[in-house]
C-alpha cells in the first residue's frame, strides 16, 4: 500500500514519487514479487551479516531497539531495518548504526524501481529489496530486520537463514490480512521459523501457544517461549533473566512502561541463543539504558507543541492504535497519573482500526478526550470517535488538529494543577507531531 512518504530530498522525493505510481492499489501479501526483485538485483539477501528477524504484533519495534542498543553497546556495528518512519523515510533504514544519507538512499531505491518493471510489487516490497541491497553493500556485525504485516508471507520472510527469528507480543490487528482469530495470527506470524533456527518467543495461552508450536515445528525449528528453557521477571526494580547458560540481573529499561521489560527480555533471549555474534553481560545492561523507541509512551521536551501546556504540565505521545497497545498506554497512566490532576487525551484512529477496542481500557477513567482527524488518511470523523468515547464513559469534545485540542487544555488549564496530557492512536499523527514540536528522530 502506497504510504504517502514525501521527502524534503527533491531526489528522493523522485524516487518516491515513482513508487507512488507503481505500488499497487492495496496492501498483497506474497513472496512471489519480492523474490522476483533481489534476483533481478543479484540476491543481495544472500550477502548480510547474521541476521535477527523480529515479529509481532506490538512491542517487535522495541525488541529491535533493544537489539540494537546491545549490540552497539557491546561495540559492533548494526543495521535496522523497521516501518513504518515517522518524519523522514530514511528512518526505516540504519546503515552500521546510522539512518541512510538521501543520496544513498535516493540510489538504492532507484537502483530497485529501475529493475521492478512488470514485477508490480507493493510500496514495502520495495522498501524492503531496496534495504536489503543496501545492507548487502555496507560492512557491518549484525542485521536486525523487523516484520511489516504477518510473518509467513510478508516481504521480509525471503531472509532464508537468520541466527535466531523471535516474536513479541501478539493481538488483533490488520484482522483484513491476518485473520480475526489470535491463533491464526499467531500461525502467521511464527511462518518466519526458519530449519534449525531458534523461534524465541513471548509466554502465550495454550491454544496460541500451540500453533506457534505447531508453525516452528513444521519448519525445523526450535521453539523457545518465555517460562521454558529462558524466563525473565521484574522484582526489587531489576530485571531478572535465567536460561540454561545462567542467570543475568539487569536493570529496568529506562523506556516507559511495565511492558518493556518483556520486550527487553526477548532482545536478551535472542542474543543469548545464537551463537554468531558476542554480546557481553555489561552491553546488556547498558542496553537498559541506551534503548530509544520514538512515539512509544515518548515524553515530549520543549518546542512549539509543549509551549501550548502551562508550566508543570507533561505532554506524551504513542502510536498505539490497537486494543493491546491501548492496554499497555492505560496501564502506564492507571499508575502515573496522580489522583486529582488534570489527564488530556488528544485522539486520532485511522478508520480500518477498533476504536471501541481502543478506547475500552480507558472507560469510564478521569478523562477529558479531544477527538481529533488525521490529515491526509481515512480516518474515524471526530464526531464518531467522540460517540464511542461517551459509550465508554469518557468526557469527550471534538478539535480540529492536535494543535487546537493542546491550544484548549492550555488556555482551560489550573495553573496550580497543571494537566498530563497524552496523543494517542496513530503512528501517521504521532509523525505529525514529533514533526510540529521539533522532536524528528534522528
Amino acid at each position: 500500500m502506497a504510504d504517502f512518504a514525501t521527502s524534503d530530498s527533491p531526489e528522493v522525493q523522485r524516487q518516491l514519487d515513482r513508487l507512488q505510481q507503481l505500488a499497487p492499489s492495496g496492501d498483497v501479501l506474497g513472496l512471489e514479487r519480492i523474490e522476483a526483485l533481489l534476483a533481478r538485483l543479484g540476491n543481495p539477501e544472500r550477502r548480510l551479516p547474521p541476521v535477527f528477524h523480529v515479529a509481532g504484533t506490538n512491542g517487535k519495534g522495541s525488541t529491535c531497539s533493544f537489539l540494537r542498543a546491545a549490540i552497539e553497546a557491546a561495540g559492533l556495528k548494526a543495521h535496522v531495518y523497521t516501518s513504518p518512519h515517522l518524519v523522514r523515510f530514511n528512518e526505516r533504514i540504519r546503515l552500521a548504526g546510522k539512518l541512510i544519507e538521501d543520496e544513498a538512499l535516493a540510489d538504492v531505491l532507484g537502483e530497485v524501481l529501475d529493475v521492478g518493471e512488470g514485477v508490480a510489487a507493493t510500496f514495502f516490497e520495495v522498501t524492503t529489496a531496496a534495504a536489503l541491497l543496501a545492507f548487502s553493500r555496507e560492512q557491518a556485525d549484525a542485521c536486525i530486520v523487523e516484520v511489516g504485516l504477518g510473518g509467513r508471507l510478508d516481504a521480509t520472510n525471503v531472509v532464508a537463514q537468520p541466527v535466531v527469528t523471535g516474536i513479541a507480543n501478539l493481538g488483533l490487528d490488520h484482522q483484513g490480512f491476518l485473520g480475526t482469530r489470535l491463533e491464526d495470527i499467531a500461525a502467521e506470524k511464527a511462518g518466519i521459523a526458519k530449519p534449525g533456527v531458534p523461534l524465541v518467543t513471548q509466554l502465550y495461552p495454550a491454544q496460541i501457544g500451540s500453533r506457534v508450536a505447531e508453525a516452528a515445528a513444521s519448519r525445523g525449528a526450535t521453539w523457545l517461549p518465555r517460562g521454558g528453557q529462558w524466563d525473565a521477571v521484574v522484582y526489587q526494580q531489576h530485571l531478572h533473566y535465567r536460561d540454561e547458560s545462567g542467570k543475568v540481573e539487569l536493570p529496568v529499561p529506562r523506556l516507559p512502561g511495565a511492558h518493556q521489560a518483556m520486550n527487553a527480555a526477548l532482545a536478551v533471549a535472542m542474543l543469548r541463543h545464537q551463537s554468531a555474534i558476542r554480546v557481553r553481560e555489561s552491553a546488556l545492561r547498558a542496553a537498559m539504558g541506551w534503548a530509544e523507541w520514538p512515539a512509544r509512551l515518548q515524553r515530549l521536551g520543549a518546542g512549539p507543541l509543549r509551549a501550548l501546556l502551562p508550566t508543570g504540565a507533561e505532554l506524551w505521545l504513542d502510536g498505539g492504535h490497537n486494543p493491546a497497545a491501548a492496554r499497555a498506554v492505560a496501564d502506564f497512566f492507571r499508575a502515573h497519573v496522580p489522583a486529582g490532576t488534570p489527564f488530556h487525551i488528544v485522539f486520532g484512529l485511522l478508520e480500518n482500526k477498533d476504536a471501541t477496542g481502543v478506547l475500552k481500557p480507558f472507560r469510564n477513567r478521569a478523562i477529558t478526550l479531544h477527538a481529533i482527524p488525521i490529515r491526509g488518511h481515512a480516518h474515524h470523523a471526530p464526531a464518531v470517535l467522540a460517540a464511542t468515547a461517551r459509550e465508554q464513559g469518557i468526557t469527550v469534545m471534538t478539535a480540529s488538529d492536535a494543535e487546537d485540542a493542546l491550544g484548549w487544555i492550555g488556555r482551560h488549564a489550573d495553573r496550580a494543577s497543571p494537566p498530563i496530557v497524552l496523543i494517542l492512536g496513530s503512528l501517521y499523527l504521532a509523525g505529525e507531531i514529533l514533526k510540529a514540536n521539533g522532536q524528528v528522530p534522528g
